[in-house]
């Protein structure tokens, strides 16, 4: 533990010492007052700043610079800015700052720098205030590395009790929110205090800019660590009214890795304590009038599943097979229909299909997430609109009573959290007399057959009258004739009689 802390603060040191000697001073904008706060309570680390910007400068100020290392940057699964509305409220996404990663002269090649766009230029002492929302996956590292099945958890979290901004900051404070009471151990500072399963680090005053300051929790979490190597989510469009959603799940637990052997007995006996870092269950948030759900993987049904909802909301409670422990893999489907009407809709002739992009398990991290979204075949004019930057292509699906097959519509993207859960937009045209193209196809195809057999029953197929095969017909037919006749006539005297 010691030698793992000593790397880990030796190489926050560096950063520590390049930004020191490397960093300008940004001097027309101040922070007045900084206030962060980190939740810790799951796999996902989500930190919200609120931060107050005044203009010292005489020239107008547009925008905001935001500073993340480039090792944690490579984390960062998503950064957003809104209008500060009071303690503990966030705005909604529709009211968000414009946020774009920019690259300004003369800062430390170490840091990658966003920039948030304010509603209106700060004139000379004017001020704002906003918050910014960083959500991190894979920012949590279990250590030990390596735990048996009756071991708890134990994670370690990086950051720094300082705000890492290029601006000077008046005063600032920081909170940590972890899961358990229980803390293994934790960076102690001047103004440092520890209130149950809360750290407080500040106030700190006058700081200058690029301040920086490592802390690192260990602290136990035997929350799921569930993460989605792949998952790939299938929306076909049906316009006679339904919309049908199936989900691939290749899910791994990313905590801890298990060691040693697995004992099941010990596992139902006391599975709070042999096995508390296992990964039991998931639930997944549906729409409220979801419809048809199964779940399955390749051997079949799985019967360790729970649906339950009422008109606002539809919940799935979903267990694997076995439990997972840190390391282990699981494969699975859900799959779930959806009413055309609440999804699809119409605008100046375009149809557009409104439906969330991520999955709808909670508190799911996913590596790589691709969406299909497969469109009526003869739609056209195809178009897609994201809330947040996705890879686009398109593909061509082939399905049932289809000549040139259906257009599909693929998004990807790497680190999705469920703040990705957004919806999205993909508009198309498509025209209502293509809708008559496949029950036309099947009446013509069951006249087709029905004419062939007829055709069949009444051409004569043999090859010559003098064929062996065409005078045993006829040898038939006269046979048959001559029995018709002998039972009219069988008949006719029975009723005499």
């Amino acid at each position: 533990m010691g030698v793992r802390r000593k790397m880990a603060l030796r190489f926050d040191l560096i950063i520590f010492t390049i930004l020191l000697f490397a960093s300008p001073v940004l001097s027309d904008l101040i922070l007045s007052k900084v206030d962060r706060r980190i939740d810790l309570t799951s796999q996902i680390v989500r930190i919200t700043s609120t931060l107050k910007v005044e203009n010292e400068g005489s020239e107008p100020v547009s925008e905001v610079l935001l500073a993340f290392p480039d090792l944690q940057v490579k984390d960062l699964a998503l950064l957003k800015a809104s209008p500060h509305e009071g303690k503990g409220k966030v705005k909604s996404l529709s009211a968000s700052l414009p946020v774009e990663n920019v690259k300004p002269n003369g800062m430390p090649a170490a840091l990658t720098f966003y920039a948030v766009k304010l509603p209106k230029a700060l004139g000379k002492g004017d001020s704002y205030t906003f918050d910014v929302l960083a959500v991190f996956a894979h920012a949590l590292r279990p250590f030990p590395e390596k735990i048996t099945q009756a071991d708890i958890q134990l994670v370690v979290f990086q950051e720094s009790a300082f705000y890492l901004t290029p601006y000077v900051v008046k005063v600032q404070s920081l909170s940590v929110k972890l899961p358990e009471s229980r803390i293994e151990s934790y960076t102690k500072l001047e103004n440092t205090k520890i209130h149950g399963s809360e750290i407080k680090y500040g106030p700190y005053e006058n700081l200058p800019s690029f301040s920086y300051s490592p802390i690192v929790v260990h602290f136990e979490s035997n929350q799921p660590f569930a993460v989605g190597q792949e998952v790939v989510r299938e929306i076909e469009i049906s316009h006679w009214g339904n919309v049908q959603v199936t989900e691939h799940y290749k899910l791994v637990h990313g905590g801890a890795q298990n060691k040693g052997e697995f004992s099941r007995l010990d596992y139902q006996a006391r599975p709070t304590i042999r096995g508390a870092s296992a990964f039991k269950y998931l639930i997944a948030k549906m729409p409220p009038r979801v419809h048809s759900v199964y779940y399955r993987d390749e051997i079949g049904n799985i019967s360790t599943s729970n649906l339950w909802g009422d008109s606002k909301k539809t919940e799935l409670l979903i267990e694997p097979r076995y439990p997972l422990f840190g390391g282990w893999r699981t494969a699975f489907t859900i799959g779930y229909g959806l009413p055309l009407k609440d999804f699809l809709f119409e605008l100046e002739g375009n149809r557009f299909l409104n439906i969330t992009f991520g999955s709808p398990m909670n508190e799911l991290v996913i590596d790589n997430l691709i969406v299909k979204v497969v469109l009526p075949e003869g739609s056209g004019d195809i178009s897609v609109s994201a809330p947040f930057p996705v890879n686009q292509w398109e593909e061509t699906k082939l399905s049932h009573l289809d000549l040139t097959g259906r257009p599909v519509v693929v998004l990807q993207k790497t680190n999705v959290v469920p703040e990705h859960n957004q919806f999205f937009q993909v508009y198309y045209k498509f025209s209502k007399l293509s809708m008559l193209r496949e029950p036309f196809m099947l009446i013509f195809g069951f006249f087709s057959l029905f004419v062939a057999g007829i055709v069949y029953m009444h051409v004569d197929m043999s090859i010559s009258k003098s064929s062996a095969a065409y005078l045993a017909r006829l040898q038939w037919d006269e046979v048959s004739m001559m029995c018709w006749v002998k039972f009219q006539s069988s008949m006719k005297i029975y009723t005499l009689d």
